[in-house]
Parts: C-alpha cells; structure tokens; sequence
C-alpha cells in the first residue's frame, strides 16, 4: 500500500492510503503519478504527494499539520513552540 498526503497551501489536511493495484505497485517514483491519477478518478480534488510511512523518500512520513517543502520535496514536522 502507499500512503498520499493532500498538500494545501503548502500543509498536509489529510493522508489516506492507496492499494498498490492503484498505483503502479506502490514504488516510489512511479507509483507518486499512478496514484495522483487514482485518486482524481475517484473524484478527490487537490494536491496530493505521495509519503513514505518507512521514511524511504520525502524526509519522513506526512502527518496533518506537517509542512510540505516543494524546494527540496520533503516533509517538515511542525515546531513546538514553547511557552
């Protein structure tokens, strides 16, 4: 399976998972557009990359909240701020 973060306004709102029937086998990089195209035949709109639950690609794993770097295509944990 393979694992697609909706990227809006450069933050991750929602991860779902794809079977690797849906995109290409599920291997990375190859499957990131097998799957984009999946996920708009099955009407979801929006900017979607794919993330690696293993962290094999793209820094680590999406999570909402997380800040998706186009510059150097990686994921960015949110900061915690301290008080």
């Amino acid at each position: 399976m393979a694992h697609f973060a909706r990227v809006e306004n450069g933050i991750v709102r929602e991860v779902i998972v794809v079977g690797n029937d849906d995109c290409a086998g599920g291997d990375f990089p190859e499957s990131e557009a097998a799957g984009q195209a999946f996920i708009a035949s099955i009407g979801l709109s929006g900017e979607w990359r794919q993330t690696s639950y293993n962290h094999n690609f793209r820094s680590k794993y999406a999570g909402i909240g997380f800040t998706y770097d186009a510059v150097n295509d990686v994921f960015v944990a949110p900061t915690v701020e301290e008080e």
